[in-house]
């Protein structure tokens, strides 16, 4: 039986393609299937002729990040939790490498919580727009996780190593307005005036030479530049693998999972 796809690619004869997260039951988590379908629709948006793409998540959340309760389904042996979460983490590096080797700008369209590994998606964006509600927050010390998703491998270049390592230790939630002011958002917009203000910022773009956005993207993200990031991104996983099935981060998840249970009923 075919499962409903997690992800949609959309362009429909414009000049922005859109790659939206779709399951917002979830909040959008990052598990094995999304990430397989996030990585299908980056490979149409790398052969779609659109000038701009757009990354959203549909319903109150862009994604909260790594599904927990997804790793606690593999916690009965410890070898088969880490090869579940290598298979979780090297699927979210390779979609935001995906993401920065595009020739196109891309725009993170954000509303609500963007937690855990799913802030890479949005480091990987150029232009990052939020809704008043939305805000960053990375989880990993309440439960014990290494940091993944870009959160030591390039949150350094927006925030600055202390503030980077800041925010993990007093896992500090980053509302609209700070992430504004310091570099993570390009612009606050109203939830119900997020798509005319993205339709004004693709027709903008579509007065730029396509070629000229190009050799920005590729000067910027040059091989040097993502050997770099992978690298760091590849010690984030090993990192994050070493980690999940000790003791206390085992404790740690089913805390988690037992006070979101107590706070949802």
């Amino acid at each position: 039986m075919t499962r409903a796809p997690l992800v949609r690619f959309e362009q429909g004869g414009g000049e922005a393609a859109r790659i939206t997260l779709d399951n917002a039951a979830r909040h959008n988590a990052l598990t094995p299937a999304l990430l397989d379908d996030l990585r299908a629709a980056l490979i149409l948006a790398r052969e779609s002729d659109a000038r701009l793409l757009v990354i959203a998540g549909e319903g109150r959340s862009f994604s909260t990040g790594g599904d927990i309760a997804g790793f606690l389904d593999h916690a009965d042996d410890p070898a088969r939790l880490r090869d579940y979460a290598e298979r979780i983490v090297q699927a979210l590096n390779d979609a935001i490498l995906d993401l920065l080797r595009l020739p196109i700008p891309i725009i993170a369209r954000v509303q609500g919580a963007t937690t855990g590994g799913a802030m890479g998606l949005v480091l990987a964006s150029d232009i990052v727009l939020t809704t008043p509600d939305a805000f960053f927050q990375p989880w990993y010390g309440v439960v014990g996780f290494a940091p993944d998703g870009g959160w030591t491998a390039l949150m350094g270049e927006r925030l600055g190593a202390a503030r980077s390592i800041a925010a993990q230790a007093l896992n500090r939630r980053i509302d609209a307005s700070e992430a504004l002011r310091l570099g993570l958002a390009d612009e606050i917009v109203p939830l119900d005036e997020r798509d005319a203000r993205i339709a004004e910022l693709a027709k903008a773009i579509a007065t730029q030479s396509a070629g000229t956005l190009a050799a920005t993207r590729s000067l910027v993200w040059d091989a040097a530049r993502l050997r770099a990031v992978e690298d760091r991104l590849d010690a984030e996983k090993h990192a994050f693998v070493a980690r999940v099935a000790l003791p206390e981060v085992l404790a740690g998840m089913r805390d988690f999972v037992e006070q979101r249970g107590r706070k949802a009923g």
